[in-house]
């Protein structure tokens, strides 16, 4: 004789699931800005630490181009233009 009593459970389950669509705030090395303005310029703009700016400047200048930030587009756009406005090359992508 079997005791044991199986239970089965079916649960629909909703998977609600939101997509955003991220984009990257390229920023573009030139000959004109310095060192300290574009790290002021990340620090001001898109809220880094010195030490992430200082890291992002670099990779600026040595490989021509660096991701300063990621998110959605309306914020990105409103940080390239004031990057664009303090002399900076810079593409929301």
């Amino acid at each position: 004789m079997n005791t044991a009593t199986e239970i089965q459970y079916e649960d629909d389950v909703l998977l609600l699931e939101e997509t955003t669509d991220v984009r990257n705030l390229v920023v573009y090395n030139d000959d004109v800005n310095t060192f300290d303005h574009v790290i002021e310029t990340l620090i001001d703009v898109c809220n880094h630490t010195s030490e992430q700016a200082e890291q992002c400047t670099l990779l600026i200048h040595y490989k021509g181009k660096c991701v300063v930030k990621m998110g959605e587009f309306e914020a990105l756009a409103g940080m390239c233009t004031a990057i664009h406005d303090r002399g900076i090359s810079a593409d929301v992508v």
